[in-house]
C-alpha cells in the first residue's frame, strides 16, 4: 500500500520526501523493522521512539512517521505530525483494511470485571455458532487459535493486524478489553465499535492517572466516541455508571441488580458450585459465585441481546458457561477445605471476592486470605488492601505479588503500615509466596475456605525485570498431593 493511501485519515504538518512510496509494513518497535516497513516515533512514558529512527533506517525503513523531524536522510521520507500518538491508529486501520468495520466489535472497560465479560462473550457467541475474536489480559483468541498476550489491550498496529487476521479466518464478532491507559494513549483510536460496556469504577492505576478524576475521564472518553450507531451499557448500581454516558451519541441501555434498569437480575442461591439468577423475570443457573457476578453475568446477556440474540437463547448459553481462569476459580483439598485462586488486586475487587465468599460461607467455616500488592505501582492501594482483607478474614498472610524493581519486604511494609494493634494479632507476613500459599493450607481445617488473591491466571513473578515461572493453581495442587 501507498504512503499517501495510508495518510488520508491524517493531516501532517509536512512531509519531506517521496509520499508514493510503498509501504510494505507498520511497526513502532525499531527492533521489528524490515525493508520498505513504515516506522512509527511514538514519544512513550518510558523511551521516546524519535531516539530509534536511525536504527529504524538501517533495518530497511523507508518512512517515518514523527513529531520531531531529524536530518533528513536520502531515500527516506518524513512525515511530521503534531502526534503520533493520535495518528498510528488511524494509518494503521487503513494499512489493514480498516478491519473493524468489517465485524462487530464490542469494548469492555472499568476496574473490574473486564476479563470475565469479553471472555463470557466470547465463549457465548461461539456456543450460538458465530466464529469471533477475544483481546484479553488471559489470551487473544482467533477463532479457537490461542494468541499470547502481553498487555491488556495491545498498541494500535498490533490491535489491527490481529484484527485483521479476525476478518480473513470470517470472524463475525470480536470482543475486547479496553484498559484505561489504551484509551489514554490512543491505542483504540480508527477502531469503529459496534457496542460498549461500562464495569464500574474503584481506585485503580494512579501511578499512571494521578486523580481518580483522570482515571474515570479516560474510562468516559470510550464512550464519548462511540458512534450513533452503536449501543453503550453501563451499571446502574455504580455511581459513575451514568457519568460514563452522558456525552455519548451511542444508544444507552442499563443493568443493575439493585434498581429499574433495563437488564434487571436478582440472586435467588448462592453454592461453591454456582448460583441461581432471575434475569428479566427468567430463572436460570450459572456456574458462578458473587454478587458482583451476577453483574457481569448480566452485562454480557445485555449486550448479547443489543447484538440480536434472543433472551431465551442467551439464558440457555449462560447457563453453561464457566468462570474465565484465575476469577474464583476454586480447589478442592482432600480435607475438605476450599482454596479459590483470584485475580483481585483491587481493594474493590477483593472486597468482592471476599464478600462471594462469606455469601456461600454462611458462618460455616472460617477464611484465610493470602495477597500481596505489585511493585512500581500505585502505593496507596497498599494499606487498604490489607485492610480490606483483614475486615472480611479471619487470618491473613500478607506475602509477595509481582514486585517487579521494587524489595518485596518494602512492599509489605506499605501493607502492614494501613494496620492497627488489633488489626495486626490476625496477619502474618511471610515473602515467599509458594511458603505463604503452604501456611494457609496449614493453618485451614475442613469447611474453611483459602483465598489466594493477587494473581489469578497469571503464570510468573515478575522479579527485577525477570519473569520466573509461578502459578498459584500449581502451588496448591502440589500442596495438596504432598499433604495426600
Amino acid at each position: 500500500m501507498k504512503l499517501n493511501e495510508i495518510l488520508k485519515n491524517v493531516k501532517p504538518l509536512q512531509i519531506v520526501g517521496d509520499a508514493d512510496v510503498e509501504v510494505k509494513g507498520i511497526h513502532i518497535d525499531s527492533r521489528r523493522i524490515e525493508d520498505g516497513f513504515l516506522f512509527v516515533a511514538m514519544k512513550g512514558t518510558q523511551v521516546d521512539g524519535h531516539r530509534f529512527i536511525g536504527k529504524a533506517i538501517e533495518l530497511g525503513a523507508k518512512s517515518i512517521l514523527c513529531e520531531d523531524l531529524p536530518e533528513p536522510q536520502e531515500g527516506v521520507t518524513y512525515v511530521q505530525v503534531e502526534s503520533t500518538e493520535d495518528a498510528v491508529g488511524k494509518v494503521a486501520t487503513l494499512f489493514y483494511g480498516n478491519p473493524s468495520a468489517k465485524l462487530k466489535l464490542v469494548g469492555v472497560t472499568g476496574t473490574n470485571g473486564k476479563t470475565t465479560i469479553a471472555t463470557l462473550l466470547y465463549n457465548m457467541f461461539r456456543k450460538l455458532g458465530y466464529k469471533c475474536g477475544l483481546l484479553s489480559t488471559v489470551c487473544n483468541y482467533i477463532e479457537g487459535e490461542p494468541v499470547p498476550a502481553s498487555h491488556t489491550t495491545p498498541d494500535a498496529i498490533e490491535l489491527n493486524r490481529l484484527l485483521a487476521r479476525m476478518v480473513e479466518k470470517g470472524c463475525q464478532y470480536a470482543f475486547m478489553e479496553c484498559s484505561s491507559h489504551a484509551i489514554h494513549q490512543k491505542r483504540i483510536g480508527g477502531l469503529k465499535f459496534a457496542g460498549g460496556i461500562f464495569t464500574n469504577l474503584t481506585r485503580d492505576h494512579m501511578d499512571y492517572h494521578k486523580t481518580v478524576e483522570n482515571y474515570r475521564n479516560a474510562k468516559k472518553a470510550f464512550f464519548d466516541g462511540l458512534p450513533k450507531q452503536a449501543f453503550a451499557i453501563t451499571n446502574a448500581d455504580d455511581k459513575n455508571g451514568m457519568v460514563m454516558v452522558q456525552n455519548t451519541k451511542a444508544t444507552v441501555k442499563t443493568y443493575s441488580t439493585r434498581t429499574m434498569a433495563d437488564f434487571r437480575a436478582k440472586l435467588l442461591e448462592c453454592h461453591f458450585e454456582g448460583m441461581y439468577l432471575e434475569v428479566d423475570g427468567r430463572e436460570v443457573g450459572v456456574q458462578f459465585i458473587g454478587k458482583f457476578n451476577v453483574s457481569n453475568l448480566l452485562a454480557v446477556y445485555g449486550a448479547a441481546v443489543m447484538l440480536g440474540q434472543k433472551p431465551e437463547d442467551v439464558l440457555l448459553v449462560l447457563s453453561t458457561l464457566k468462570s474465565v481462569s484465575g476469577r474464583l476459580e476454586p480447589i478442592h483439598s482432600p480435607e475438605g477445605y476450599t482454596a479459590i485462586v483470584d485475580y483481585a488486586h483491587t481493594p474493590d475487587a477483593l472486597e468482592n471476592v471476599l464478600s462471594a465468599i462469606h455469601e456461600v460461607l454462611d458462618g460455616k467455616g472460617q477464611v484465610i486470605t493470602v495477597c500481596g500488592a505489585g511493585g512500581n505501582r500505585d502505593k496507596g492501594k497498599r494499606p487498604l488492601m490489607a485492610q480490606e482483607a483483614v475486615r472480611q478474614s479471619d487470618r491473613v498472610i500478607i506475602t509477595s505479588d509481582n514486585p517487579r524493581f521494587e524489595e518485596p519486604q518494602e512492599i509489605i511494609n506499605d501493607m502492614l503500615a494501613g494496620l492497627d494493634k488489633q488489626q495486626l494479632k490476625k496477619v502474618i507476613s511471610i515473602v515467599d509466596r509458594r511458603e505463604a500459599i503452604r501456611t494457609a493450607c496449614m493453618m485451614a481445617q475442613k469447611g474453611d475456605v483459602i483465598l489466594i488473591a493477587g494473581k489469578g491466571h497469571e503464570d510468573y513473578q515478575e522479579i527485577k525485570g525477570v519473569k520466573h515461572h509461578f502459578d498459584d493453581h500449581e502451588v496448591v495442587r502440589e500442596v495438596f498431593s504432598s499433604n495426600a
